[in-house]
């Protein structure tokens, strides 16, 4: 790993760039399939899953019948950890749950605003190297609480036209109305567009990697909502002389192995625990099965040294992570300070692990700084707040004259006439 001691702030933007590519480099690829898809449909799909997944399929609907063949084929000790995980899931989002707001603003006036789910949701779930049935829990636990009627589920098949029986699992477990077999650009296209298997949705859910970030910023050019920009995986540690430099290397080995563009990064006001780590990376990572695709991330991540907190703080507000682990003896400081983040995990035995899987919180989150103005997915993320409001005839005798005044200063006549003309009527 790269260690870097007491960096220059004028160089702190470049010393936390992403190793990801701009999307000018990839905004082409991603527009001409979408064009695709829009015009020639399933036939389009069916051209890239070939391309890219090299598929071919008769239909990319999964059946009942690969259904129940995933369900009998997952362990039990499995099932029961995805269970207790799900449960977990659920206890957290259902707390997030809110009541009507009511208020009457003036005598007659009354005023509320409700929460409605949204009806049509995609669900987008990476493949690949790494088949994330875990983010089938993280999405749909929160859409069926909230109440989403379609829950419409995409995931790339393996060359076999298969999706990973744990998906599967996972998904029928959770409700999930319709699973499709495609990944990609096309897929995120086949949600914006509508296809005759795959359903138009209204918001589209799910991380994924360069190419399926820039295609959901893209879907919102054609009326289609997105959780947030979510892309290759990242954390950054903050430690100091009190973390262990065993379970810091674990960590930020954790996310270097979900790929080579994936980024971690360590800020320690200790060179002695800099040091440590260094060398526990190295020992541990020769004990990955996904050892060279850690390795890539590894060589582009960095161990940086500060002198104190106060500085620390400030470098991680501009990086703005989108998974955050402190270990340190000041860990308040952090934690009542941080501004940018995705998620937060404090002290020495909060692994970023388990966010990711069963302690509850949600682990589909903004990254490549977006964090700076996204949250992570969460309850509200799939539904709409929707206002309402009633009048009296007393209510519009008390703020009609200032309706009135208001109109007619911005030159809005049949505003005010609006008003008026219920105003003559009580007079």
């Amino acid at each position: 790993m790269n260690i870097i001691i007491n960096p220059n702030k004028e160089d702190w933007l470049e010393l936390l760039k992403r190793p990801t590519q701009t999307v000018e480099n990839i905004e082409n690829t991603v527009t001409e399939i979408f064009i695709d898809v829009k015009r020639q449909g399933d036939k389009a799909v069916s051209k890239y899953t070939a391309l890219f997944d090299g598929a071919q399929l008769k239909t990319a609907v999964v059946s009942k019948e690969e259904i129940t063949h995933a369900v009998s084929m997952v362990s039990k000790e499995l099932k029961e950890a995805i269970y207790t995980a799900k449960k977990n899931i659920e206890t957290f989002h259902a707390a997030q749950k809110t009541d009507r707001v009511t208020v009457q603003t003036s005598k007659g006036i009354d005023c509320w605003q409700e929460k409605r789910p949204i009806q049509k949701v995609g669900l987008y779930i990476p493949g690949g190297t790494a088949p994330l049935f875990s983010t089938v829990l993280m999405l749909t636990v929160p859409a069926n609480i909230a109440g989403c009627k379609e829950i419409v589920l995409c995931s790339p098949p393996n060359k076999e036209g298969k999706i990973a029986n744990e998906i599967l699992y996972t998904a029928q477990l959770c409700g999930v109305t319709k699973i499709i077999k495609v990944g990609g650009i096309q897929a995120i296209a086949g949600l914006t567009f509508g296809t005759e298997e795959i359903p138009q949705v209204y918001k589209i859910f799910g991380p994924g990697n360069q190419y399926v970030t820039v295609a959901k910023q893209l879907a919102t050019k054609y009326g289609v909502a997105i959780d947030m920009p979510a892309g290759p995986s990242e954390l950054l540690v903050v430690a100091d002389d009190t973390a262990n430099a065993s379970y810091v290397a674990s960590d930020l080995l954790s996310q270097a192995e979900h790929g080579a563009d994936s980024q971690v990064i360590l800020v320690s006001t200790s060179k002695q625990l800099i040091n440590d780590v260094s060398s526990e990376v190295e020992q541990q990572i020769k004990r990955l099965p996904r050892f060279e695709m850690a390795q890539k991330a590894i060589d582009n991540s960095k161990l940086i040294y500060v002198e104190n907190d106060d500085i620390a703080l400030d470098m991680i507000n501009d990086y703005a992570p989108e998974h955050f682990i402190v270990c340190t003896k000041n860990e308040d400081f952090y934690v009542d300070n941080i501004a940018n983040a995705g998620s937060v995990f404090i002290g020495n035995y909060t692994p970023e692990s388990a966010g990711d899987y069963a302690s509850g919180t949600n682990h589909t989150l903004p990254t490549n700084g977006f964090c700076k103005a996204y949250s992570g997915v969460n309850l509200d993320s799939f539904t709409k707040s929707i206002t309402f409001q009633k009048i009296t005839k007393e209510g519009i005798l008390n703020i009609g004259n200032t309706i009135e005044l208001m109109a007619e200063a911005e030159g809005l006549h049949a505003h005010k006439n609006a008003v008026t003309l219920r105003l003559n009527d009580l007079k």
